[in-house]
């Protein structure tokens, strides 16, 4: 008997606390990559896909709905602590076509010429061999299969890393600049290397769209004490320092960035990203 869709069969309990706490819930720092993303992937049915770095399962889930049930969609994560939340928006929201593995770019548990299309958001730039994460999205990619990558650029926050060179060298930390730079460097690479590396695995880039959003602030302790910023960034940010100088660095950054909002009337620090799409 040929089930009914879900829209006919199901009602979601809009009381449900767990309900609630994945209705709204679309990260603000991969939904402005995600959107360019989502309106470069080629929809087909019948597919295999693998999102690469799927966190709390944003563009996966997306991606999934709009293949619809006729494919599988795959997602790879090496932070387990993502999975129970993945598999709880996935129950609430009635999908069934996702499977959730645990493992690395680098090393990818499936079969040669699986995928029909593959997709990271934001994610590549974080793995700790991207030349063997591509490699590996070379392999388990069909022939003629799409592969869609979005990652950010060595300029983003370009005006708060201006600020914290400047204090840095106030301080004599000349050292610490060098180790900003290279985590500017290990993180972000530009346009140019990006290509150059995902040319090198052997795959053909169709093209390149070139996009950037903002973070705004009303001065520089809203930006340093905002969760984005304390989550995502300011642990790397602290491990450019030795340990003792966090307490006399971080004041005199956050004074710097303020007074620079009083002369701009807030701080606003561009994110600048690439969407590559590629074709196997």
């Amino acid at each position: 008997m040929e089930r009914k869709p879900e829209y006919l069969l199901e009602t979601y309990d809009t009381e449900n606390p767990e309900f609630i706490s994945i209705f709204d819930e679309l990260p603000l720092w991969s939904a402005p990559f995600g959107r360019v993303l989502l309106d470069t992937v080629k929809l087909k049915k019948n597919i295999n896909a693998l999102d690469i770095g799927f966190g709390t399962g944003f563009p996966m889930i997306e991606i999934a709905q709009r293949v619809g049930q006729s494919s599988k969609v795959f997602g790879l994560d090496l932070n387990e602590a993502m999975y129970d939340r993945v598999d709880l928006k996935l129950k609430q929201c009635k999908i069934r076509n996702v499977h959730i593995k645990y493992g690395s770019a680098e090393s990818q548990p499936f079969e040669n010429d699986f995928f029909d299309l593959i997709v990271s958001n934001n994610g590549i730039n974080n793995v700790s061999n991207q030349d063997k994460a591509m490699n590996e999205c070379f392999r388990t990619l069909k022939k003629d299969g799409q592969m869609v990558l979005t990652m950010n650029l060595p300029d983003t926050m370009k005006p708060f890393y201006n600020v914290f060179e400047k204090v840095l060298q106030s301080l004599g930390k000349l050292k610490e600049i060098e180790k900003m730079k290279e985590h500017i460097r290990s993180k972000r690479k530009s346009d140019e290397e990006n290509k150059v590396m995902i040319k090198n695995a052997g795959f053909q880039i169709a093209e390149i769209k070139l996009d950037e959003f903002f973070l705004r602030y009303v001065d520089g302790s809203t930006f340093l004490n905002h969760f984005l910023i304390t989550f995502a960034f300011l642990p790397s940010w602290r491990d450019i320092l030795d340990k003792s100088d966090v307490p006399l660095v971080f004041p005199v950054l956050e004074n710097e960035l303020n007074k620079l909002t009083e002369a701009k009337g807030e701080l606003k620090l561009p994110i600048p990203f690439a969407c590559y799409d590629c074709i196997k």
